[in-house]
């Protein structure tokens, strides 16, 4: 059952936990949740994160990953991570209590607890989500999990690659595409293709993955072609 529809049986839950009294008696241990990756740096060198990730975002990412990793739980946690990104989109009241720092730290570790163990989570996720709320830092859930989800992928050895076209690409030209992309990319790689529409490049398409951007719009082309319209002529240099 999809997250949001589990928050819906459990708002009543919800509810009751955020009319508790602000000061709960049972809090994490300080030292563990100082910060998630602090508390993973001892096992860091035992997993090998597939990419150096930069940013508060990427710390959190890289931290969940060694855990997961170590649970065996890699696919299990992202798919949990993903949910919840879901649920903040789906539900105005789960969105706006990530956002809300005025809610006592202690009750919003044990909303994060009570909820999310009532929807079956791991106890990876849940004491990542956990640390997140004691340091006030659920709201960056979706860039995290998209760090999280750059991780998990790089260890499948699979690279995503960003296609931005005026309408959607006919089956056979996308399978021609990620035919010649594989080519680019290499052998040994996965490409996972994704779609994305934009009217205003006005046609052509651009490519993007990893840190390269081949924008073959007619958009681009067309600035390019008014920048050298525009560009005096140096008429010395035509003989």
């Amino acid at each position: 059952m999809a997250l949001a529809g589990r928050l819906r049986s459990t708002c009543s839950l919800f509810k009751g936990v955020l009319r508790t009294e602000p000061f709960l008696a049972q809090r994490l241990d300080p030292q563990y949740s100082r910060n998630y990756a602090t508390a993973a740096e001892s096992k860091e060198q035992k997993v090998k994160v597939p990419l150096t990730l930069f940013g508060g975002s990427g710390n959190y990412a890289s931290a969940l990953f060694i855990a997961a990793s170590k649970a065996n739980m890699l696919d299990k946690v992202e798919s949990e991570i993903l949910n919840i990104v879901e649920a903040s989109k789906k539900s105005p009241m789960f969105s706006q209590f990530i956002r809300d720092l005025s809610v006592p730290k202690d009750t919003r570790v044990k909303a994060v607890q009570d909820i999310f163990s009532e929807a079956g989570f791991s106890d990876v996720t849940k004491n990542f989500l956990s640390v997140l709320a004691e340091n006030g830092r659920l709201k960056y859930i979706e860039s995290i999990a998209k760090k999280y989800m750059d991780l998990t992928m790089a260890q499948r050895g699979e690279v995503k690659v960003t296609v931005t076209t005026v309408i959607p690409l006919p089956a056979q030209e996308e399978k021609e595409l990620k035919e010649t992309l594989q080519d680019v990319i290499g052998q040994g790689k996965i490409v996972k293709l994704e779609q994305k529409i934009d009217p205003s490049i006005l046609g052509g398409l651009v490519v993007e993955f990893g840190q390269k951007v081949f924008d073959m719009s007619i958009k681009t082309r067309a600035r390019q072609m008014e920048k050298f319209l525009r560009d005096p002529v140096n008429f010395e240099s035509i003989k």
